[in-house]
């Protein structure tokens, strides 16, 4: 018989012995199934928040950077690094800067004016949960976001800071129903009337500014009507060329240390990040996720693996008559193992093809709700299914050895 017709046949076997123990063979099934599960369903879900994180910052592009007075801080779980802050950037040193920056550039400047304004058009309003944002006309494009309909400011519109404003997504269609035009209609934002010039292309959520559930007003009109003490505006640039970035940012290192009057050998009383920095930086946090849930399905693995040969040393027990009868009739001891460790290695594989399953399942949840593509984690699957053949070897090579060393005589009188 060839090793083709021999592993073919230990296969079979293999499934009617399985069929015939259902119950036990389930839930050893279903405990590598759940380990493989956890480790392929959180990995997955790392993958779409990474994927996720990597479209969002692609919008801003790897071409902008941002100056404003305090770090990036991320926390997680009980690590606090404390962000440094600064004295905030006031209008006059951020309106300097976009004038004294002389860099093949382009500069916005920006703020947030409030994030529970209650916006109104005729019988319609919205929650009170509307961010109100003042910027200036090149915001729109140092920020990444596309117009759908519409225009954005003048230069004009931002300094008299007129009262015209342009719509995130969500709040146009709380707005205005039956795909109502909303360009060139009035609407109440607090107790200011204003009128609709532009119409943000929807984007989903975004880390720091969600552009659907927002209104962008001239900086103006922001300073005049959602003004408040000690106001921060913060600046973004763009650059033309991207390998200009390091020397684009020595440069504005120097104009604005100049215009803080920040004193030599003093260390710098902002600070200037890039998009695909903090990016990275989240991105970089994930890998404790990860351990955490390698961890998780580790465990979960050796807990199947301790249950597969259980049921593994059972089954030899139950079949030592059955063991005899095929030694008596020429079987020999290698064939015996190999039929066992089989058995093993189909239970291991059912149990790790339902986890890959179920796993990637749980794990394009995280797709579906950031909105990110769905993932088929190619490399987790490898994993996943490497290490069930690992378990299935580990845990069926005792059961086997012992019954391929059953004496044939002692079998057959076993009752």
């Amino acid at each position: 018989m060839t090793n083709a017709k021999l592993v073919y046949e230990n296969i079979k076997i293999s499934i009617i012995s399985i069929k015939s123990h259902l119950l036990r063979t389930i839930l050893t099934v279903m405990i590598i199934a759940f380990g493989i599960m956890a480790l392929v369903g959180i990995l997955t879900a790392i993958d779409a928040v990474e994927y996720f994180l990597n479209q969002n910052f692609a919008m801003m592009g790897s071409n902008t950077f941002n100056i404003q007075n305090r770090d990036i801080r991320v926390h997680i779980g009980g690590n606090r690094n404390k962000a440094r802050s600064f004295k905030t950037i006031d209008y006059k040193q951020a309106m300097d800067f976009k004038e004294q920056y002389n860099f093949p550039v382009v500069t916005s400047i920006y703020t947030y004016g409030t994030g529970i304004a209650t916006v109104k058009y005729e019988s319609e309003k919205t929650n009170p949960n509307i961010q109100v944002m003042g910027s200036d006309e090149n915001y729109i494009a140092t920020a990444g976001l596309e117009l759908e309909k519409g225009r954005p400011f003048s230069s004009n519109e931002v300094l008299q800071g007129n009262h015209v404003v342009i719509l995130g997504s969500e709040v146009a269609s709380k707005l205005f129903k039956e795909n109502e035009d909303p360009i060139g209609k009035i609407i109440s934002i607090g107790a200011g009337k204003y009128k609709v010039i532009g119409l943000l292309a929807e984007r989903g959520s975004s880390i720091g500014f969600s552009g659907d559930r927002s209104c962008m007003v001239p900086l103006a009109n922001v300073r005049q009507y959602f003004s408040r003490p000690n106001m921060n505006f913060k600046i973004s640039v763009m650059l033309t060329d991207p390998q200009q970035m390091d020397a684009a940012i020595g440069e504005a290192t120097g104009v604005f240390r100049k215009i803080r009057k920040d004193r030599i050998g003093e260390d710098d009383s902002f600070s200037i990040i890039k998009s695909d920095n903090i990016a990275s930086m989240l991105i970089g946090l994930t890998s404790k996720i990860q351990i955490g849930a390698t961890v998780i399905g580790l465990i979960t693995l050796v807990s199947a693996a301790i249950g597969l040969m259980n049921i593994m040393l059972v089954s030899v027990t139950e079949r030592t008559r059955e063991i005899g009868i095929r030694k008596a009739v020429g079987a020999t001891a290698r064939t015996i193992r190999n039929q066992f460790l089989a058995e093993a290695i189909v239970i291991a594989q059912i149990g790790g093809l339902l986890g890959i399953i179920a796993g990637m399942l749980i794990g394009n949840m995280v797709s579906y709700f950031t909105e990110s593509a769905f993932i088929i984690p190619w490399l987790w699957i490898v994993v996943g299914l490497t290490l069930t053949f690992i378990v299935a070897l580990v845990s069926g090579i005792i059961p086997a050895n012992k019954a391929a060393k059953l004496d044939p005589i002692e079998s057959l009188r076993y009752e």
